[in-house]
Formats: structure tokens, C-alpha cells, sequence
């Protein structure tokens, strides 16, 4: 197989293995039961074991934790629970030795309500603050100025008696709105992105960025057809028509991506849910000038993974459109394990799963504990930590139970931490630690580090076009194409045998998952070939 040239052609992002770290869950080094910075540094040969190119680090920024540090309230300085910014300096500087780059989070569509400058906001209308956030009067009867919801349930104005205004949050109550549409907010965080390139991360994972502007003429959402799928969530009532999105958004991107370009070779990704979000991954990632890459949420929140609705996902970015990200689980949704297949077919499954992800065109995220093929754990209403999932207890399945801490070996405390961990780890994900499988040269672990290893040495499967692909019954096919190489690539995604076109029967296996050989695909197997 010919060694891909990631260092030459194509900078050091195109086709990359990113690596997401929650920090709270990764390792804890002072036995408070919560993970940190010096924690994470200290197992990152792990990291640098797989394969992967980056990591991406979930927000460790001051914050009151309301929503677990999506709520900033400094982004320029560690938390304490998480260390401080000679920790993260040495956690740059131990990944960067290792060959290992860093992303981190940005989150620019609000801070938390502890913000200074949401302080001087909210203590009149005239401060040069004022106009930071997003603030209205009421309507006459008192009401919010219009009829836009929270995702975490209920409107998504806040009455304010400061100011006697309503502000907007399209998260928790602690999370107010910036107002981007202002410039000097923009150049606010454009130097908060400053801040970190100093330090030498490589690259941003832009939380929530179409959530960041709003339409400023606040027109009611118009209501969402009830296409009979349960609705937990007022949210979920409203085509977020007004309330996201706005077209605005370009030009800010570019203003990022500008300051991006000022540091050399920086990776940008976006976030991008929602009704458009297929639109805006484009948009947001067009030519030269704006982001790098964008992932949504497709397969995460996918309730099943069926052939046909690969093919349809995958689809919609064709070789010509730039450069998607792909992830199948993180912080914010169930493992997939648990949502795509039956206790009794994980096993095989995870591996199918795996070898799926690292064949795709783009850039492809692994949630830690992913290569140990974690299942979701199920936490009790009573030490549930997750915002969402406690204001929308039963309906909402909460995000704790994929945020649980890593294990890396079978104990109680799966050596995590030598305190009371923040979340319980479970027997079942215990027996899948990591101490449990690199001593099983078939555990998941490894077959990761053979399947990354195999991207990373194929030109088509790092670079190269996706092409043909084709959903026929449980069989997901296609082409991965670069100059000189052209790998077929075949997933049984059922549990039935199928038995390929006798076409492919000379080819060269360069992957052969579960049992599968050229003229035999057996439940969840998985085929790579040279044709």
C-alpha cells in the first residue's frame, strides 16, 4: 500500500484522525474524582498509540459548570477543577512530542451568565456593554418579545429586572447570548482566538456556531409540521427559521478564518445541527477563505444505522463540495453500540462500526472509549448531572451516560481516579478497559490501531474521492479513489450473510473484518480491496 503524502500536498489536517477528550472523564491526577489537565497529559501515549493525528479537548475553560464548561466564564484561563494554564502549556508541549496536535473548543454563541462581560451588560442600557448580548423590551402584555424556545426546554428569553429587559439563551438561563451581529463582540473573541493560537493549539472545534446570530427584527419561529416522531422539547415545535442561522454568519467566518491564516496551518471545524444544517456545513466551509471542515449530526443522533441511510448521509458530500468531518459518537450523544445493535452483536459490531468510519472521505472524530467500544451507561435520575436530561426527565436520554469516565483498568474506580469518580463507571464498561484489551491482541483497541493504520498508509482512504456508492439491502459500497489506487470498500451493516458480485473475487484484501472474504460478507463483516 503506498504511503499517503500528508505533509506535502495536503496539509496536516486532510483526512486526519481526531481524538475527542472530555475532560471531566478522561484521567483524574489529584483524586478529586474529576479529570484534568495534568491527567490527560499523563496518558497520552494511549493517544499517540492509536494513530491519530489530533487531539480535540472538550471546553476546560473557567466556568461555573452549569452546563459543564460550555458556560464560560473567562475563555482565557483553566478552570481550577481542571488545572491551570501551565498545565495546559505542558499538555501542549507533551502532545506536540508525541506528534500529536491540539483542537480546542470555541464557544461563541454565548458565555455564562458569570461572564464579566455579561455583568456589565446586564447593569444598564447605556454601558459600553450595552449592546453585547441579546436584549428586548417585552411585549405590551409583558411577555418575551417573540416565541423562540431553549433547547434545554421553555422560552428562550429570561426577564431581567436590571435592565427590565428580556435577554435570549438558546441554552440554560446561565447561558446568555452573545450579540455577534456587533463588531466589537466579534473582535472580542477573534482575540480570544488569539489567545490560544499564542499558545500553540492547532486548530478550533466551533461549538454551536450557526446558534451565534440571530435575525435582529426577532420574528416569531414558524411552527415545525408534526411529522409524528414524539416531541420532548418545546424546541422541537419550531423551525428555528429566526432564532439561527442568520446569513451574517459568512462574514464573521471569514474574519475567523483570516486570524486562523495569521498562525500558519490551523484546522477549523464546525458544528452545525439543526433544519439547514446540510446548507450550512457547505456554506460555512466554502473555498478558501472560510472554514476547513464542518459535522453535524446525522449519525449521532441516528436511531439505527441501515445501508440505505449511510448512503443517503454520505451522499451529500460529493468530491467537489469540501472537506466534511464525520463522527458516529461524542459528549452529547448515546454510544453507538447501544443505539445501532443488540447486546449480543456489539462485539462484531464495534469493529464493522470502526472500519466504517476510518473508510470514509473527510476528517474522522473517535470519542474516547469509542476504541474500546464503550456502551452507554445508564445513570439514575438521582445522580444525573446532565441539565437537558434532568429538565426533560424521562423523554430526554441524558448525555451522562456517554460522558462517564474512561477505564482503564478493571477495578472500581476503573484507575481513573483514586477518589469518588463524578460519575459511576459500570461493570460492563469495566470489563472493556483498556489494561483488559491490550493484553487481547483481537480486542477492539487493537483492531483500531490496525484500522487507523491502514488509513493512514492508503492515499484513497486519507485523500482520495468517494465514489459508487450504493445501498443495496444491508450492503453499504464504495470507492475510495487517488491517484494510482482505487479500494473497494464493502459493509454488511445485517446480520445476514451476503455474498458480494463474483466481480471482486481477484482482488487484493487489503482488510478483511468478522470473517468476510471476497465471496462472503457474514453478519457485520467488512471488506477493503484493491481492485
Amino acid at each position: 500500500m503506498s504511503k499517503a503524502k500528508d505533509r506535502g500536498e495536503f496539509p496536516w489536517w486532510h483526512g486526519a484522525a481526531v481524538y475527542q477528550i472530555y475532560p471531566r472523564s478522561f484521567q483524574d491526577s489529584d483524586g478529586d474524582g474529576v479529570g484534568d489537565l495534568k491527567g490527560i497529559a499523563s496518558r497520552l501515549d494511549h493517544v499517540a498509540a492509536l494513530g491519530v493525528d489530533a487531539i480535540w479537548i472538550s471546553p476546560f475553560y473557567t466556568s461555573p459548570m452549569r452546563d459543564f464548561g460550555y458556560d464560560v466564564s473567562d475563555y482565557c484561563d483553566v478552570d481550577p477543577t481542571f488545572g491551570t494554564l501551565a498545565d495546559f502549556d505542558a499538555l501542549i508541549a507533551r502532545a506536540h512530542d508525541l506528534g500529536i496536535k491540539v483542537i480546542v473548543d470555541q464557544i461563541y454563541a454565548h458565555t455564562s451568565d458569570l461572564h464579566p462581560w455579561f455583568t456589565e451588560s446586564r447593569s444598564s442600557r447605556e454601558n459600553p456593554k450595552a449592546d453585547w448580548y441579546v436584549w428586548a423590551d417585552p411585549n405590551p402584555d409583558g411577555t418575551p418579545p417573540c416565541n423562540w424556545q431553549s433547547v434545554f426546554g421553555g422560552p428562550a428569553w429570561t426577564w431581567d429586572a436590571r435592565r427590565r429587559q428580556y435577554y435570549m439563551h438558546t441554552f440554560l438561563k446561565e447561558q446568555p447570548q452573545l450579540n455577534l451581529h456587533n463588531r466589537a463582540v466579534q473582535d472580542a473573541v477573534l482575540d480570544v482566538a488569539r489567545f490560544w493560537l499564542k499558545r500553540d493549539v492547532d486548530g478550533f472545534r466551533l461549538d454551536a456556531l450557526n446558534h451565534a446570530m440571530h435575525d435582529p427584527m426577532l420574528r416569531d419561529n414558524p411552527p415545525a409540521p408534526d411529522t409524528g416522531k414524539v416531541r420532548t422539547r418545546p424546541f422541537d415545535f419550531q423551525i428555528k427559521k429566526y432564532s439561527q442561522s442568520h446569513p451574517d454568519m459568512i462574514g464573521f467566518i471569514e474574519r475567523l478564518r483570516a486570524v486562523c491564516n495569521e498562525f500558519g496551518a490551523i484546522h477549523s471545524v464546525a458544528e452545525i445541527g439543526g433544519d439547514n444544517a446540510e446548507f450550512e456545513r457547505k456554506a460555512y466551509t466554502s473555498g478558501e477563505v472560510r472554514l476547513n471542515s464542518a459535522y453535524g449530526f446525522d449519525f449521532l443522533y441516528a436511531p439505527e444505522l441501515t445501508a440505505s441511510f449511510a448512503a443517503q448521509v454520505l451522499d451529500t458530500w460529493e468530491s467537489e463540495d469540501g472537506w466534511p468531518s464525520w463522527a458516529f459518537e461524542n459528549h452529547d450523544a448515546p454510544r453507538a453500540v447501544s443505539r445501532w445493535c443488540a447486546p449480543e452483536d456489539r462485539q462484531a459490531f464495534a469493529r464493522m462500526k470502526m472500519a466504517l468510519l476510518c473508510a470514509l472521505r473527510g476528517n474522522i472524530i473517535i470519542y474516547q472509549g469509542e476504541e474500546l467500544g464503550l456502551e452507554q451507561d445508564e445513570i439514575p435520575f438521582e445522580m444525573l448531572k446532565d441539565p437537558e436530561a434532568i429538565a426533560n426527565w424521562p423523554l430526554t436520554l441524558s448525555r451522562d451516560g456517554a460522558r462517564t469516565p474512561l477505564p482503564w483498568r478493571n477495578e472500581p474506580k476503573g484507575g481513573f481516579t483514586t477518589g469518588e469518580p463524578w460519575l459511576p463507571l459500570s461493570p460492563a464498561n469495566l470489563a472493556r478497559a483498556v489494561a483488559q484489551q491490550e493484553v487481547d491482541d483481537g480486542s477492539l483497541l487493537h483492531v483500531t490501531r490496525q484500522l487507523l493504520d491502514i488509513r493512514n498508509r492508503s492515499a484513497a482512504l486519507r485523500h482520495g474521492s468517494f465514489e459508487n456508492c450504493v445501498a443495496a439491502g444491508s450492503l453499504l459500497s464504495f470507492d475510495r479513489v487517488a491517484a494510482g489506487e482505487r479500494l473497494r470498500c464493502l459493509f454488511n451493516l445485517g446480520k445476514e450473510e451476503i455474498k458480494p458480485d463474483a466481480s471482486i473475487a481477484g482482488s487484493a484484501v487489503i482488510l478483511a473484518m468478522n470473517g468476510a472474504a471476497p465471496n462472503s460478507l457474514p453478519a457485520y463483516g467488512a471488506l477493503i480491496l484493491r481492485t
